[in-house]
């Protein structure tokens, strides 16, 4: 186990496999994005869970990982067709939650992108899902860490 949340959710593993080998495991059901901009990190103020998260989502019917990446980073940061960089597949143990009432293994995408500063003013200006992610921060402007996702503030170390 790599990381456990406050929830009891672990991270297990990043698999590290190429890109094409992805369907090779199940379930596959999300991607997440970590963004580096110049040395600092940006996280979005989830709404619903009330906490700073890494950029993502649920793939939907007929996407895999990276069209599901290129289209939350198109609604979250307002970003035309990434250029997102494949890192490897993560591994969860999951307790019971919204979408699944029994604690199960899942998978997802994990993505990094690095971005410079200069492109911060028109993400504010152009992101579109502003009701799930309410506002951006740069990790270092975060002053308390405690509102953090442990497991996004992790996964971090993966894009250098």
């Amino acid at each position: 186990m790599i990381v456990m949340d406050e929830n009891g959710n672990e991270l297990i593993d990043i698999i590290k496999i190429g890109e094409n080998e992805i369907d090779n495991y199940s379930p596959v059901n999300h991607a997440l994005l970590v963004v580096k901009i110049d040395d600092d990190y940006l996280f979005g103020w989830n709404h619903f869970r009330k906490s700073w998260e890494i950029f993502g989502g649920c793939i939907e019917n007929g996407e895999g990982a990276k069209q599901c990446i290129i289209r939350e980073a198109n609604e979250e940061l307002g970003l035309d067709n990434a250029d997102v960089t494949f890192i490897g597949l993560m591994k969860y143990k999951k307790v019971t939650d919204y979408f699944n009432p029994n604690p199960h293994i899942e998978y997802g995408g994990l993505y990094g992108i690095t971005l410079q500063k200069s492109k911060l003013n028109s993400i504010r200006n152009h992101r579109k899902d502003r009701a799930e992610i309410e506002k951006l921060s740069l990790y270092s402007n975060i002053a308390d860490r405690e509102n953090i996702s442990i497991i996004a503030e992790k996964l971090l170390e993966y894009w250098q």
